[in-house]
């Protein structure tokens, strides 16, 4: 396995060999394949994932087969079936020790319990991907496999406890790891999948510090894990394990896991970590190994693919309100108050998107999937001198990653590999200044970047739940002997998705879909290009 010095450059190495995948995909799907190019240049440095660019490409269909949808159904459940540990060991499975009903360790003394009761997940229970039925690809946020919108049941493996489980708890040693960035929720799953292996029986927990360089720094110890230990960790921001960017080779990963006799290793992170979980998970099956790699998806851009939500998000909105809120008063406050806010959002949107939707206070919001004109007639500056002249004020969202084509580029990459990006905040707010004062209309601007506030907050109510049931989902597929696998929510259910799936490309705002349109509805802003 080639060594890298990022695991955050892994996630889209893959796009450009699997990119034909999604050719036949129409307007929503066919506009995230256009999409992924733009971030092939900021990973070509990344070499962590050969394994995932021959992963699962699919031929051109022939929609003359008559049983064309019967092969694409078929083809699907190959993809999204779950490695497991049988596909390169022999193992025997042994009644679980988990129960949701058990108040105590209550057991026939060989650590079976006595009343496992109902509560368990079937290994054949699936979810249905997609519930809507689009008549046509000109519908909004149409994704359709063919011209006619035929349609086609995606079915994929439900989470949760199984009945059977692959480890003795006693003898486990388990890992939990958080990388990338700070995201509120972090220490939520933490909690969560202590508490839940504890429930099991496990005894031996260690967190592994500051992402996957603590596998390999000698200056970084194991620190022990206990419900006593992170019983409160939940009530802080931030991560107990703290977080970096970066690491060691994924060969030297795996030596450690192995000197540490680590049988399973729970990854928090985005894109970029989870196809570092997947190296590594192939590397420790390469060597036949006992253990199991478990991903939960965090990023707080919510840009994980195929998830409804991932944690940090909610809470990421909601922290957002603060700062545009303070724009809004700043704006309403002053003589042509024009108020700018900048929230994450590197290649996706939905942070400005959904603060803009639940604030009310914005007039115009813009996100890189939407290009954008300043000048013109149809630009950005002449509706806001047009809300100027008509409301006196006006406040404006835009992600980070918006309108990058406009600031000079930079071939610089930070840790994780990502080009840095310009800051279109400043940019907007000096060109605002320069037009308004050479039209000689007053206006008094005022720009407010809440980034690090928005990620290092303690989580809401409905992330800290979200981050319980995928702690706890992550620790129910460890058992049931997955690897190579994370767990998210699909279509409202909790369910076990192969990485390479979800790291194919980012999520992005569909310009076409719904929820886009319900945003320039909210706003009243008019299309600018």
């Amino acid at each position: 396995m080639t060594s890298v010095s990022s695991s955050n450059n892994i996630a889209l190495v893959a796009l450009k060999k699997q990119s034909r995948h999604f050719k036949l995909q129409l307007p929503s799907f066919r506009f995230n394949h256009l999409k992924s190019r733009r971030f092939e240049g900021t990973l070509k440095h990344a070499s962590y994932v050969k394994d995932v660019s021959a992963i699962l490409t699919k031929s051109e269909i022939d929609f003359k087969d008559p049983n064309w949808k019967q092969r694409i159904q078929e083809d699907f459940s190959k993809q999204y079936s779950l490695p497991h540990l049988n596909d390169i060991l022999d193992l025997k499975p042994r009644p679980t020790t988990f129960t949701p009903k058990s108040r105590g360790p209550l057991d026939e003394g060989n650590g079976e319990l006595k009343d496992k009761g109902d509560g368990y997940v079937h290994d054949d229970d699936r979810a249905l991907l997609k519930v809507l039925k689009f008549a046509s690809p000109s519908s909004a946020g149409a994704e359709c496999i063919d011209p006619d919108c035929s349609w086609v049941e995606q079915w994929v493996q439900r989470a949760g406890p199984r009945k059977e489980i692959y480890y003795e708890p006693v003898e486990v040693k388990a890992a939990i790891v958080t990388c990338g960035g700070l995201c509120p929720g972090l220490n939520d799953v933490i909690r969560q999948i202590v508490l839940t292996l504890e429930k099991y029986g496990v005894k031996n927990i260690v967190g592994i510090q500051y992402g996957f360089r603590g596998f390999c720094d000698q200056s970084l110890r194991e620190l022990p894990l206990s419900h006593q230990v992170v019983q409160n960790i939940n009530l802080a921001g931030g991560s107990l394990l703290g977080v970096s960017r970066g690491g060691p080779s994924v060969s030297a990963i795996v030596d450690s896991i192995k000197a540490k006799a680590i049988d399973m290793v729970f990854v928090l992170g985005g894109n970029g970590t989870h196809a570092g979980a997947y190296a590594i998970h192939n590397e420790c099956r390469k060597r036949k190994m006992k253990v199991t790699i478990i991903g939960v998806p965090k990023t707080i851009d919510n840009d994980i693919q195929l998830m409804d939500k991932t944690f940090g998000f909610d809470t990421a909105v909601e922290e957002a309100q603060r700062a545009i809120n303070s724009a809004y008063i700043e704006a309403h406050s002053a003589y042509h108050g024009i108020g700018i806010v900048k929230l994450m959002g590197r290649s996706c949107g939905f942070i400005a998107m959904h603060a803009s939707l639940s604030s009310g206070q914005i007039d115009i919001c813009l996100i890189p999937e939407v290009p954008f004109k300043l000048e013109g007639p149809n630009g950005v500056l002449q509706h806001l001198e047009h809300l100027i002249r008509t409301n006196g004020s006006a406040v404006i969202c835009v992600a980070e990653g918006a309108g990058q084509e406009f600031l000079s580029k930079s071939n610089a990459t930070d840790a994780s590999g990502n080009a840095m990006l310009g800051d279109i905040g400043v940019y907007m707010q000096q060109q605002i200044k320069m037009h308004f004062k050479n039209i000689g209309l007053p206006a008094d601007i005022k720009y407010i970047d809440p980034t690090y506030m928005v990620r290092a907050c303690r989580a809401n109510a409905s992330d800290a739940i979200l981050c319980t049931l995928l702690g706890q989902n992550a620790v129910h597929g460890a058992f049931a002997g997955f690897s190579g696998i994370t767990t998210g929510v699909c279509n409202t259910h909790h369910v076990y998705l192969p990485i390479p799936e979800v790291i194919r490309f980012p999520k992005s705002v569909n310009p076409n879909s719904r929820m886009w349109h319900r945003c320039l509805t909210s706003t009243g802003q008019p299309d600018f290009q």
